[in-house]
């Protein structure tokens, strides 16, 4: 492929700019798990407002989650990412400290079925 074709492909791209918010434990002692149901309630407060693209932890070979999670958010900038990250209870106790990382999704895709029928739906 010549650089001139690599340039007219990469042009046709999505280019959607994200945001990564990488969360982590910090050595701050307490129950998270009083925290954790706050948590949830502001990633689904921020899922429907259309913010919170994909969120999880990193799992093990076993599927057992690690400790650190990944917060990918839709927001105007930077700073505007940054107040999210500062919002979630985790990280305004103190029990979790972030980084934030811009992402560009250029390529890539899923394939989601839906039945009418049922209400099911499968996405790969």
């Amino acid at each position: 492929m010549t650089p001139k074709q690599v340039d007219a492909l990469h042009a046709k791209m999505l280019h959607k700019r994200l945001y990564i918010i990488f969360s982590e434990p910090t050595e701050k002692t307490g129950d998270r798990r009083k925290i954790f149901p706050k948590h949830i309630e502001y990633q689904l407060k921020i899922e429907r407002e259309g913010k919170l693209f994909a969120a999880g932890p990193f799992v093990d070979a076993k599927g057992k989650p690690q400790g650190p999670g990944m917060i990918v958010v839709r927001a105007k900038n930077m700073a505007a990412a940054k107040k999210i990250a500062e919002a979630d209870p985790f990280h305004k106790q103190g029990f979790r400290k972030f980084r934030i990382q811009a992402w560009d999704v250029n390529e890539g895709g899923f394939n989601l079925h839906v039945k009418f029928s049922d209400g099911s739906y499968t996405l790969d």
